[in-house]
This record gives structure tokens, sequence and C-alpha cells, in this order.
């Protein structure tokens, strides 16, 4: 008989669906950053938050892709056929190989048309947890780029201001953003002091919503383990019950029998008792 080859099924590249959000919004972001590097290519201050972000992006993009590479199914398939060589090329910190993020948008794309965008919705909705926290990351990452920007902008105007350069304007976001606040870098005008709010409103809720999910990382296993030994605790006593009366009817069995061997006996020893007396006249 023929055997019939049964292909093995590809395990889809692609990963969940807030974490293919996340990405594809990041590339975008990059992408930008691509744009306005040229639009400001004299300003140097503008240069130097816009180097700075797009360091940080290339470490998120080298670690996306080496999570890609290591849990696909079939790594040549994804290197070469899924583009994962624009993947690891996007992630070389130089300007001109980041065009190649437009392929991480591909995912993306694809992503929209084989699911719909209401199933994206819905899914979204439903892993909470997670959607939260990326989406908070994402607010993160806009607000330390665009919030350095215009506080660089709204306090460079002003002789009293302490926040003059790139370097000050990014220190200040991320101890701002990070819920520390030094004191040494502060806003002095009033569009530098609204930033600065709508900073702290974002920070405060990036370390709550994180610390949120690492309790629930941590605390569902064991929720979990809780429920299992609850429901063995139940089930216990109904399993013991039922051995308790397995062995009942056995031993009622058992007597039984025992009560019919010994009735056979009687009847037998009655009749060999008959049949002598019968032979002894």
């Amino acid at each position: 008989m023929a055997r019939r080859l049964v292909r093995p099924r590809q395990r889809d590249e692609l990963k969940n669906i807030p974490y293919e959000v996340f990405i594809g919004l990041l590339s975008v972001l990059s992408i930008v950053n691509i744009v306005l590097w040229w639009v400001f290519y004299n300003d140097p201050q503008i240069q130097t938050v816009l180097t700075t972000m797009t360091a940080l992006f290339t470490v998120v993009f080298l670690v996306d892709f080496l999570y890609r590479f290591f849990t696909a199914p079939a790594r040549a398939h994804y290197f070469w056929r899924d583009f994962g060589w624009a993947d690891l090329l996007s992630a070389v910190p130089a300007t001109q190989l980041n065009i190649l993020r437009v392929f991480r948008l591909r995912r993306v794309v694809h992503l929209f048309h084989r699911t719909g965008a209401r199933h994206i919705l819905l899914t979204v909705v439903r892993d909470r947890a997670n959607s939260a926290l990326l989406l908070l990351l994402l607010a993160g990452v806009l607000v330390m780029q665009f919030g350095s920007l215009v506080v660089l902008y709204a306090e460079a105007a002003d002789p009293t201001a302490n926040i003059t350069t790139a370097s000050d304007a990014l220190w200040y976001t991320l101890v701002t953003i990070s819920t520390v606040g030094y004191g040494d870098q502060y806003p002095v005008t009033a569009a530098g002091r609204i930033v600065g709010t709508l900073i702290i409103i974002v920070g405060v809720g990036i370390f709550g919503t994180f610390t949120g999910f690492l309790a629930n990382f941590f605390l569902t296993p064991r929720q979990r383990a809780h429920a299992a030994a609850a429901e063995a605790e139940t089930t216990e006593p109904a399993a013991v019950g039922t051995e308790t009366d397995r062995a009942a009817q056995l031993q009622a069995l058992l007597a039984q029998t025992e009560a019919s061997a010994a009735e056979l006996r009687r009847l037998l020893e009655e009749e060999r008792g008959g049949s002598g007396s019968a032979g002894s006249e």
C-alpha cells in the first residue's frame, strides 16, 4: 500500500496581534523620523534627538529580529522568503538602511487583510493586559521624542531657561517620564510646563500599568494552582466514596457466594446420606 505523504503544517510567522500592531506603528514612527532627519538636516539639536531615538529603535528592531528568527518554524524560509534579511539590515544603525523598515509594515498590512480590522480590534480588547502595556510603551516612545522636541523648542526662546540643548531636553523627559524628577532640569515657560504635565501623566500610567502587568503575570499561575488544588480536594472525597461503595458491594457478593456454597454442600451431604440409607436396606 502506498504511503501518503503528509506535509507538516507550517506555523504562521506572524506573532500575536497586539505585538504586530506595536511593531508596525513603531516602524511608521521610525520612517517618519527619517523624513524629519532630512528636513531638519541643518539643526544639530533636532538631529541629536532624532539620532538618539533612532538608536533606541535600532535596539528594539534588533531584538524583534532575533525573536522572529529563533521562533520561526523554518529559519531559512523566514530569512529569505519572509524578508528576514530586511529586518536584520533595518536594525543596522545606518540611516540609509532604515528605509527597509517598510517591510515590517508589510506584515501589518498582511495581518489586516487576512484577519480584518474588526477581528483585530476584538483581539486587542480581549487581550487587555498586553494591549494596554504595548500601547503605553508606544505612548512613552512618542512622548520621549516629541516631548523632548517641544520642550526644547518652547524653552529655547526664554533667556532664563535651563533646558537649552537636546541633551537637556532628553534628560528632562527621561527623568520625568520615569517619575524620578531630579529637579536639575525644569521648564520655566507655560508651554514647557504643559508638556511636562503630560509627560508626568504618561509616566505614571506606564509604570502603573507595568506594575499591574507584572502582578498579573506572577499571580495567574498561582491562582491556577490553587484552583486545581481546590478541584482535586472536591473530587477526592467523591472518588474515595466510590471506592468504599465498590468494596462493600464486593464483600456482600462474596458473603452471598459463600452462603450459596454452604447450601450446596449441605444438599450434597443430605443426598449422600439418603443414598447410603437406601443401600443398607
